[in-house]
């Protein structure tokens, strides 16, 4: 979805991971959700780690040990730095205008107007109040509460520290490497999708993906369902919400924006990585559902506007 030029996004809560490195892994000591690229599912113990992409490509490794989690602690913030080029690129953020122009500042539109549905939806639609998550965005690599964020890792949400943190130039890689369009709704859908787990973190849901990690069915591939479903809730009413002064932060969805964001939903699709890295699809090693399973629960949230139509964990049949 565009969004209006002159929306006022510049009170966004996100903030600058800085630039670093490519690579690293998770430290142990806590769960990690994600969406649906690039591929890798470590149990350590009992806690699982996910990214975006989930099941088989990449892979992080979990030798960042005791240290990646004493770094994820210190900086907690999500800022490294005034001075390094993705804060520089944040702070320029301020319209709509800057959201269409730039894929930083998308992330930054797109957090504001995710937040704004949240705050007002979610108590209503359970009687909870809403409380936010900053999004960290940054290049390279950074570190977290859950251990080092890289582009190996892809989107994933933290709940140690309650934060969102994606990379940069996730998106470029999102079309030229798993074959999403280019809209801007599809990249949206990720942003989104990540705020989802903090709903179900909110929510007391969260947990029930490493208590069940893996298969068609399991508590890991429904949680990553339902993060779906609610990116297509937040798609639903995402054109009524505004900024302080009362401006529409989006212009009106189109059936190509739809087309968009069912694009980067099949993308990132368990069984179609598997076949593009392997040439074989194994449904028991899946961690976020077939690409079909994907599309149909964000269309279920998008074509209903309802919360509870977005009970995975209690479906019959997930697609």
């Amino acid at each position: 979805m565009t969004f209006n030029d002159n929306a006022d996004i510049g009170t966004s809560d996100v903030s600058s991971g800085g630039s670093g490195g490519g690579g690293g892994g998770f430290a142990p000591g806590g769960m990690v959700a994600g969406g649906g690229i690039g591929g890798l599912v470590l149990t350590v113990i009992i806690i699982l780690i996910s990214n975006f992409a989930g099941g088989n490509g990449g892979g992080a490794t979990s030798n960042a040990g005791n240290a990646g989690q004493v770094a994820g602690n210190q900086y907690d913030n999500g800022q490294v730095g005034g001075s390094d080029s993705v804060q520089q690129q944040l702070a320029a953020c301020r319209t709509g205008a800057d959201a269409n122009r730039s894929d930083v500042c998308l992330i930054k539109a797109t957090v504001a107007t995710v937040e704004n549905f949240w705050t007002t939806y979610l108590p209503k639609a359970t009687g909870k109040q809403y409380t936010g998550a900053v999004a960290v965005v940054y290049s390279g690599s950074t570190q977290s509460s859950c251990g080092t964020a890289s582009n190996q890792t892809g989107p994933f949400y933290c709940p140690l520290n309650k934060k969102v943190y994606i990379d940069a130039g996730f998106f470029s890689e999102l079309s030229s490497k798993y074959g999403a369009d280019t809209g801007q709704l599809a990249k949206e859908y990720v942003v989104a999708h990540e705020y989802g787990h903090h709903i179900q973190d909110l929510l007391g849901a969260l947990g029930r993906a490493q208590q069940d990690p893996q298969g068609a069915t399991s508590g890991s591939v429904r949680t990553e369902l339902q993060a779906d479903c609610y990116a297509g809730l937040w798609a639903h009413y995402a054109t009524t919400t505004t900024d302080a002064n009362g401006t529409a932060y989006l212009k009106a969805i189109t059936a190509s924006d739809i087309r968009s964001a069912l694009s980067a939903a099949s993308a990132v699709g368990d069984d179609r990585i598997q076949k593009q890295s392997s040439g074989r699809v194994n449904q028991d090693t899946w961690t976020h559902g077939s690409s079909a399973e994907r599309q149909h629960w964000f269309q279920t949230g998008y074509q209903t506007g309802q919360l509870n139509a977005c009970d995975t964990f209690n479906a019959t049949s997930l697609g």
